[in-house]
Order: C-alpha cells, then structure tokens, then sequence
C-alpha cells in the first residue's frame, strides 16, 4: 500500500503527495520545536531533516547555527527554503552518500498505517545518520489515539482548523480528515496513521538498526533514538 493511499488532500493550488497544500503550509511559524530540538543536540550539529516542506523548522535550525540538509518530495515546498541544501527525493529512498550528526523525522510521519513504508522511513534514518548521532522522532503519545475526538481550533496565524470525520477501522489505527481554512480558501487532508507504542516502535527501531534513547524535555511524543 502506498503513502499516497494512506493520505490525500483538496483544494486549490499545489498539493504534495500526501494531500498536504503548499500554499497552506508555507504560512506556518514555528511553535517551539527548533528550540527543544537545539536544546538536545550538540551545538552546530549537521542536520537532515526529512520532509522539510517549506521550511517552517528549517529556517529556525539555520538560525541556531546548524547546518541544514532539507529533503522533501515536493519542488514547491522546497521553493519555499533558503539558506539550505535542498534535496528533492521521497524519504524512503532518499540515499545521500554522506551522515548526519541529527536526522530529523518530524510531523508524524512515522505513524503512517503502512508499516513497509514505516521501516523503509526508519532505513532512511539509520543510514543516514552518525556512529554517534541521533535520529529524532516525532510522534503522538501514544494515549492521543484512545481520547482524540472532533475538534476544531484558531491557529497563532488565524488559520481555522477542524479534525472530523474519526473512525478507528482496526486496532491501532485511525482515519481522519483535518480542514484547513485561510480567508476564503479552505483544504482538506485524510489520513490513516497507526499508534506507535513504546514496545511496538522499540521493535521497529531495532529492525532498522536503532534503539529508543530517551524522550526530548520529557515529552513521550518527541522520541530520540540512536544507532545500534
């Protein structure tokens, strides 16, 4: 099954892949993750981050001192991306003959149903990454799954959201739909995602050669792991 089955947009302008809207995205601010990433990485440490969309992490990385490689499968996210090496590849055949003292696999990717793609993603990280580096992961605590619900918020930007239409088709999983509206314009994003707990994704990482290393700041959803 592939990725671009396990998720899927609409609305005007330039969708990646997934669904995601480019013109949407590109409007996004950072909410604190390049700090609590900076905070837990070696100062200067060389970063991949894989799937940099517009760059909404990426500009902030390069702020802090760190030298960015910015990969995404869309050109016109990468548009988006100044000050950084860009690479335009899928993440999970993404093979740059060089490593990284960070990988960085962030906006929880890595809970995609598809469990083939999700090792071929944890692959992607392993051999990218340092004898003595990390790969962070993000994901949602695993509790998210049992108390989610219909929901619906104003972004710092004024954006309006709303997460519907939840079901849960198998154990584990989840289908959604988050819509997106920006003035007069309005996007939708479905998506399959599948729960990722610690003993489940413990046993994944070790199949890629990686191993759980601890949490950032605390927070289960945020998870470091190091090479085996």
């Amino acid at each position: 099954m592939t990725s671009q089955r396990m998720a899927h947009g609409t609305g005007p302008g330039s969708l990646t892949p997934d669904g995601c809207s480019v013109d949407y995205y590109a409007t996004l601010k950072p909410r604190g993750e390049p700090e609590r990433i900076h905070a837990a990485i070696p100062e200067g440490a060389s970063i991949l981050e894989l799937g940099a969309g517009a760059g909404r992490i990426t500009h902030s990385l390069l702020a802090l001192g760190h030298e960015v490689v910015a990969v995404d499968e869309s050109p016109e996210m990468l548009a988006h991306i100044q000050g950084a090496e860009t690479v335009r590849s899928p993440i999970e055949s993404l093979a740059l003959d060089r490593t990284f003292d960070v990988v960085l696999l962030m906006s929880f990717v890595i809970e995609t149903a598809d469990d083939e793609l999700r090792l071929s993603l944890m692959h992607t990280c392993r051999r990218h990454v340092a004898p003595d580096g990390c790969v962070i992961f993000q994901r949602q605590p695993p509790e998210w799954y049992d108390t989610v619900q219909e929901a619906e918020r104003v972004t710092d930007e004024g954006n309006y959201i709303r997460m519907t239409n939840i079901s849960r088709p198998g154990p584990g999983l989840l289908l959604a739909t988050t819509e997106y509206n920006l003035g007069d314009r309005k996007w939708t994003q479905t998506f399959l995602s599948k729960r990722q707990d610690d003993d489940y994704f413990e046993a994944q990482l070790n199949e890629a050669g990686l191993t759980m290393a601890g949490f950032l700041d605390g927070d289960r959803g945020w998870v470091r792991t190091v090479p085996r």
